[in-house]
């Protein structure tokens, strides 16, 4: 009996997060009543007192504990602790943790979520909003962008400069608008509803770049002389990191800057003579300043001892001797400036490295702080724009395009696909505005960075794939009538750049997160990486036993929720949605518990376990996005017209949280431990969470077909156009129409259905195109009033106009073919002569 309640004692408190002097307390006078309860029969007094010692020097730190224990152990955990590069310590140090760190404990703290501020627009920015972007928007055609001019207008180009689109996060006092990253984020976001073009053209020079570079790490004299000219478009910035042969891996790249002395002005100074060769550079080809990521070197040991400085940022004038830029990528049958840049011996002094001579080396570190910043607002705004412009004009074509006498919109097939259309565009709207709104607190959220940009772009091609199933031939053929052409064509382009997908997927979200998010891994491997021994020794035997204790409750945890489906847990009443909250906390407690399994079994071998690491970062993902869609809710005020939007994307998140971690389960890299993670994680079998069923389905499908409030709420943010000559204004101002004549138009359809069979008129060899016909004979029969049919044959030529295609002259098209040969020339880069 004293082993029993020793036992049950130690799972209680572990399970409470009890521990210290008040855990030997209750452990020992737990053992102590089984003793008494024993009569004290000695073999309960030898087993519930060598166990009872035990627990206590586990408990209790002591010199015991720290050499008998801790020194051991730092040294197998030195062995199981994945080895890091350089790039890759550097990483763990850059960034913060935030709500991405509470999945990763087990136990998330729902207040912290729910009580976070919000992504909030100030008045200004709302006017900006409303001012400036709504105006760039009427100004853009993207066919004629595309297809004719391969560039934006000078028009629009002058206008982005003089209303200070390149300085959107410029402070004020440097000359910017000094804009809140959530507005960043909507601005982008409106601008790429209308063109993607236009968008990138945006959002690079207030990302990634020298812009974010400089006010983070530049020198009085930097910040003084760029962020005015960049703010104010006398300066177009792009920063060229991606090299042929390393991609986007800093630490691998090969462009180098030698230290050596130069003239620079007239003058001789200490500089860097730097050779690089670039590709996918945005903005490179009109460029006036140009940021490098390189490796410097100091060969003649001019700044001191050491021959390999590090990665270094550094900015070089476009109008420098030796450099090249110009030739432009096209990619995807986008148009936005894309292309490589390169150079050979270029000499630049040393005040042209981001923040002086005393950030040598420190590029990469630079690098990660700031693209955590562009991961989390650039490409997640990009995915929610093409899924809220896809939401609406999708949802407005299925309700104006009839088949068989119905809208397609009641079609069960057609609802399947616009189900995903509307469920996913509010899931990705809630994760940009829960990680922008961590950016407006100064949160640098590195691993929730990572996560928004791989699933929103991949969400984005999901929802994209799924409109277009929907407007079938009328998105397939190319023209100035086609709405969803270029987003379907840029899809690709989100997926690879800025982290392919599929390295983030398998590499990044988990292979960073289980380490940077951890609430104790961090602290481990400094002590692993300490020279002094008993330093080592002391800083792990304060760590090792509270994250020992850390995944036995986890496991606990894991164990118990999954037994009471949850119900084991305290969770809030916001919402009455308690059981998805309930399933949450089971599953972040599993995720913890994976997440040490992991490590402990395959630690440094992580690398190597692609496909594990890429379905716990899939468990991430959905952890992170059904409590985005929570907070969202929450900061709406739980209207309930929102309910089953809510209520699909959390079933829909937990269904896929649930297959996810089975499958992480039964395809574990140590067979060994299958069967026991899945009775700890899956006691009751991984089955219950089987998403949304047709009711639910055919509810979130309606919201983007209904004229409703929700409608309005999932394309919040779009720019939107009534013109019937417009792309998408054709599409909304047929959707206006059909709603305001649906009566008159029923009346048309039950009238010519209702005729007898046997009497053959004209009205039955109208053609579809023959509408004033068709409108006339309604008069005459009396099916629709004089004062109506003026409108309905508006709504009927309307509704014909949204379902044509474009067609092109022939000869034109042999004209242009004619005028094109030969005038794409590629360009060598660099020349051979120079290689």
């Amino acid at each position: 009996m004293s082993v029993l309640l020793l036992l049950i004692s130690a799972l209680v408190l572990i399970y409470l997060g009890i521990g210290g002097t008040t855990a030997a307390a209750v452990m020992s006078i737990a053992t102590v009543v089984g003793l008494f309860q024993d009569e004290w029969h000695l073999i309960s007094i030898l087993c519930g007192g060598v166990l009872l010692a035990l627990a206590l020097i586990l408990v209790i730190p002591g010199d015991l504990r720290l050499d008998k224990l801790s020194r051991p152990l730092l040294g197998w955990v030195r062995s199981r602790l994945p080895k890091l590069s350089d790039t890759e310590a550097e990483a763990l140090k850059s960034g913060s943790v935030d709500w991405d760190g509470e999945l990763f404990s087990g136990k998330p703290k729902w207040n912290k979520l729910l009580d976070a501020k919000p992504a909030h627009l100030t008045s200004e920015e709302q006017a900006f909003l409303d001012g400036p972007v709504e105006k760039l928007c009427a100004m853009l055609d993207d066919w004629k962008i595309t297809h004719e001019q391969y560039d934006l207008p000078d028009k629009v180009w002058k206008f982005i400069r003089e209303n200070g689109f390149f300085g959107l996060v410029i402070p004020k006092e440097d000359g910017g608008l000094g804009f809140s990253n959530t507005a960043h984020s909507e601005i982008v976001m409106k601008i790429s509803t209308r063109s993607v073009s236009a968008a990138v053209t945006v959002m690079v020079p207030n990302s990634l770049g020298p812009g974010e570079l400089l006010m983070h790490y530049g020198t009085d004299e930097q910040k003084q002389h760029y962020l005015p000219r960049l703010a104010g478009g006398d300066e177009i910035p792009c920063f060229a990191l991606t090299s042929p042969v390393a991609g986007s891996d800093a630490g691998a790249i090969p462009d180098k800057g030698i230290v050596c002395k130069g003239k620079w002005n007239g003058k001789e100074v200490l500089g860097l003579k730097v050779t690089w060769n670039k590709r996918y550079i945005t903005l490179a080809p009109v460029a006036t300043l140009i940021g490098l990521a390189i490796k410097v070197y100091d060969p003649d040991k001019l700044l001191g001892d050491s021959d390999e400085i590090g990665v270094t940022c550094v900015l070089v004038p476009k109008d420098t001797d030796g450099v090249n830029a110009g030739a432009r990528h096209l990619p995807m049958n986008t148009v936005f400036m894309n292309g490589p840049t390169w150079g050979n011996d270029v000499f630049i002094p040393m005040e042209q490295v981001i923040g002086g001579q005393d950030m040598l080396g420190k590029g990469w570190t630079m690098l990660l702080e700031c693209l955590s910043i562009g991961r989390s607002i650039s490409l997640p705004a990009l995915g929610t724009g093409a899924g809220k412009v896809a939401s609406l004009a999708t949802g407005s074509y299925a309700y104006t395009r009839e088949q068989f006498g119905r809208t397609i919109s009641q079609f069960e097939g057609v609802q399947e696909a616009l189900e995903p259309i509307a469920g996913y565009t509010y899931m990705m709207d809630a994760a940009r505005l829960l990680t922008s709104g961590m950016l407006d607190r100064g949160v640098r959220p590195s691993v929730p960075s990572a996560v928004l940009k791989y699933r929103n772009t991949d969400l984005m091609r999901e929802v994209i794939n799924h409109a277009m199933d929907v407007v079938a031939g009328r998105g397939v053929i190319t023209g100035p009538r086609n709405f969803l052409a270029r987003a379907y064509q840029a899809v690709p382009i989100g997926i690879t750049v800025e982290g392919a997908n599929i390295l983030t997927r398998s590499l990044m979200i988990f292979g960073q997160g289980s380490i940077r998010c951890h609430p104790f891994i961090v602290e481990e491997i400094e002590a692993a990486g300490m020279e002094d021994e008993d330093k080592a020794a002391k800083k792990f035997d304060g760590i090792f036993y509270r994250h020992l204790a850390h995944t036995t409750r986890n496991a606990l945890r894991a164990l118990l929720l999954g037994l009471t489906r949850g119900w084991a847990e305290s969770v809030p009443r916001q919402g009455n949605i308690k059981s998805s909250y309930r399933q949450l906390a089971r599953f972040s407690a599993a995720f913890a518990l994976m997440t040490d399994v992991t490590l402990l079994t395959v630690g440094g071998g992580l690398k190597a376990r692609q496909r594990l690491s890429g379905r716990m970062a899939d468990c991430l993902v959905q952890l992170y996005y059904a409590t985005a869609v929570i907070k969202q809710w929450h900061e709406e005020g739980y209207p309930d017209d929102q309910r089953p939007l809510v209520e699909w994307c959390l079933q829909t998140c937990l269904r896929d949280l649930q297959g996810s971690m089975r499958e992480a389960i039964i395809n574990f890299p140590v067979p060994a431990l299958r069967w026991p993670l899945r009775l700890l994680v899956f006691p009751l079998g991984a089955t219950g969470l089987n998403g949304p069923d047709d009711k639910l389905g055919a509810q979130v499908a309606e919201s983007i077909v209904k004229d409703t409030p929700v409608r309005q709420r999932i394309s919040r943010g779009t720019y939107t156009t009534m013109d019937p000559e417009d792309p998408l204004g054709r599409v909304l101002n047929a959707y206006k129409l059909a709603n305001e004549t649906a009566d008159m138009r029923s009346r048309l359809h039950d009238a010519m259905r209702n005729r007898d069979e046997d009497e053959l008129g004209g009205i039955d060899l109208l053609m579809g195109h023959q509408r004033k016909e068709l409108v006339d004979w309604a008069c005459a029969q009396g099916v629709v009033k004089a004062d109506e049919c003026d409108k309905l044959l508006e709504a009927l030529e309307a509704l014909y106009d949204v379902i044509r295609v474009d067609a092109f002259d022939a000869d034109g098209l042999k004209a242009l073919s004619r005028c094109a040969k030969g005038k794409r020339k590629v360009v060598e880069r660099p020349p051979r002569d120079e290689k």
